[in-house]
């Protein structure tokens, strides 16, 4: 199996000004991009030729990566004047992923993501079950979390995790990613079309089958879809949150690579381009980018995520919080993301 599509394509209105600057698959974590992290686990996992659906602000995304040769990918794009959905979407890239006609199966990640899912067991999984319309990835929730995931229905009795309901009771929810062959998304009807509505559920409510499988818990899963979600996303990394396969960080900050178990939890690690004052105050963890300027008796951290090109000003402090390439920060902020344009709240859901 060689392809793969991640989906890019959403406005994501609940992150508010965030989104108005940067599609959300591009919003930094760790001083990369969200998409890196997808990227560097399909690559990891072999999988190389990666189809990327855009639409709100699509063309960042294109100019970020290119073609995706500097990451080892083959990227190719398709653009969507409407939203057509996660179903539509797959369904509209299909000549490019089912080029041959062949209905190979594929990968479908959720741009939004960081989930360090094992693909190979997923494969797996699939080509154990031939008879499955496709293998979705669940994860166990407690039940509180209900109102914030469509809840999944899985039955454990059998040989292969069978899926039963979507968007019930259940004590599962859906992490994003799934595989599924061409000949399946083709039964989408057309224009736009959430792969889960108007596909795994009537599918399911009609007799067939659909399998799942469950991630382990100790595995990394985060999505962005708010201020603060995205906030405990750079933190909970740049506190040593394990990654399978963590994208490269071409920064040259000298010290631990993101995602690996425990390295930057009391770490550090200041890229050997920036220009901290000698009266400045750093307190571990953080992650200081190429050519971020700290002025005089400014405080950096616990806690923080400085990028490319910002600008401490003297006696600033900055805890709990990412600034974004190019921001200039003044005064004294805790639990926010700092843009060149707006200082976003990211204390509350």
């Amino acid at each position: 199996m060689t392809r793969a599509m991640l989906l890019c394509a959403g406005y994501g209105t609940r992150l508010g000004p965030l989104s108005d600057e940067r599609p959300k698959p591009m919003l930094p974590v760790c001083n990369l991009p969200i998409l890196r992290y997808g990227i560097a686990l399909l690559v990891g996992h072999g999988v190389k030729d990666i189809v990327i659906n855009l639409h709100h602000r699509g063309q960042i995304i294109e100019q970020t990566l290119g073609d995706g040769s500097a990451y080892g990918a083959r990227i190719r794009y398709v653009y969507e004047r409407e939203l057509l959905g996660t179903g539509g979407g797959l369904k509209n890239a299909l000549d490019l992923l089912d080029p041959d006609g062949r209905d190979e199966p594929f990968l479908s990640l959720n741009g939004k993501l960081i989930f360090d899912v094992d693909l190979h067991e997923l494969i797996d999984t699939y080509q154990s079950c031939p008879d499955a319309l496709g293998v979705m990835v669940v994860r166990a929730i407690p039940t509180p979390e209900h109102g914030l995931w469509g809840a999944v229905d899985v039955d454990t009795s059998g040989p292969i995790d069978r899926v039963t309901n979507i968007l019930g009771p259940g004590g599962y929810m859906f992490g994003g990613v799934h595989i599924t062959r061409p000949s399946v998304v083709r039964r989408l009807p057309a224009g736009e079309a959430c792969m889960v509505r108007q596909g795994y559920l009537p599918w399911l409510q009609a007799g067939e089958f659909v399998a799942a499988l469950q991630a382990s818990s100790s595995r990394y899963f985060a999505e962005h879809s708010t201020p603060k979600r995205y906030l405990a996303s750079n933190l909970a990394l740049l506190g040593g949150a394990k990654l399978r396969f963590p994208p490269a960080d071409a920064s040259g900050a000298s010290g631990a690579s993101i995602g690996d178990a425990g390295a930057l939890g009391e770490a550090a690690i200041v890229d050997e381009r920036a220009q901290v004052h000698s009266s400045a105050t750093i307190l571990p963890p953080v992650r200081i980018g190429a050519g971020v300027t700290i002025g005089a008796g400014a405080t950096v951290g616990p806690q923080a995520v400085v990028a490319e090109d910002a600008v401490i000003e003297p006696g600033a402090t900055v805890e709990r919080a990412v600034v974004w390439p190019g921001a200039q920060v003044a005064g004294h902020h805790r639990d926010c993301i700092i843009t060149p344009t707006a200082v976003v709240d990211a204390s509350q859901e």
